[in-house]
Formats: C-alpha cells, sequence, structure tokens
C-alpha cells in the first residue's frame, strides 16, 4: 500500500502524448482518421501557421481567440485553452486527448437549446375565447 500509484500514460492510437507532440504536422497526420488526415495534409501550411500563432500566444500568456472552425486539433493543442467564434461569441474549448483529429468547430455549438413558453391567448382553441 506504501507504493505510489503511477499516473496512466494518454495514448492516441498507440502513442503517448509526449511522442506525438515532437513530431511535426506531416508525421501526426499519419495517425489521424482519413477525413481529418487529408485535410491536414492537403493544408499542412494553414495547420503550421496556425500552431505557430498558438506557441507565440502561449508564450506571452494571451487567450489564443479563433474563427477557425474547421482547424483539426492536433496533439499540441492538448491540455490548452482556446476560444472557438460560434457567430455570435467566443466559447472557450479545453483541448483534450481525445479531440485529436476533430474539428474545433464541433466543440463551439452555433445554436442554443431552445426552450418554450407555454402558448399564448389565442394560440390555441381553448384560449379563443378569451381573446375578445
Amino acid at each position: 500500500m506504501a507504493e505510489e500509484v503511477e499516473l496512466r500514460q494518454q495514448h492516441y492510437r498507440g502513442k503517448t502524448l509526449e511522442e506525438l507532440q515532437e513530431l511535426s504536422v506531416r508525421e501526426v497526420a499519419q495517425f489521424l482518421p482519413s477525413r481529418a488526415r487529408r485535410t491536414v495534409l492537403r493544408n499542412f501550411e494553414k495547420v503550421e501557421k496556425f500552431l505557430q500563432r498558438c506557441e507565440k500566444k502561449w508564450q506571452r500568456n494571451k487567450d489564443v481567440r479563433t474563427h477557425l472552425r474547421d482547424m483539426v486539433i492536433m496533439p499540441k493543442l492538448v491540455g490548452k485553452k482556446i476560444y472557438v467564434h460560434n457567430g455570435k461569441n467566443f466559447q472557450e474549448v479545453n483541448v483534450t486527448i481525445e479531440m485529436i483529429g476533430h474539428r474545433l468547430g464541433e466543440f463551439a455549438p452555433t445554436r442554443g437549446k431552445v426552450s418554450h413558453g407555454k402558448a399564448g391567448v389565442g394560440a390555441t382553441r381553448g384560449t379563443r375565447a378569451q381573446k375578445k
């Protein structure tokens, strides 16, 4: 019982998070699902530019705010906080290892939950008589 319990390493497709973070964008793409791999390989310059911009902001202890909802989440973003625009404001997204390969926009919904109130006077047959 005196033994310390070792924290479980986080893995993504057989690689630890530290191993994935050391790889380049093109090397990481080989571990992504096919649709995300295709996007990253076609737009790897855009992905690299976004990651560099994020690193600069984090070094200066600033928040990363973006409109790039179609950006594929890469291992270098894991454990960070990114604010993604949902059309009206920026929503906070805390990136975890399970999100790798998904898009940023998936975690910042554009439509809110609608809770309907009760019907007003005259909206139903029973309340039609009350209107007059």
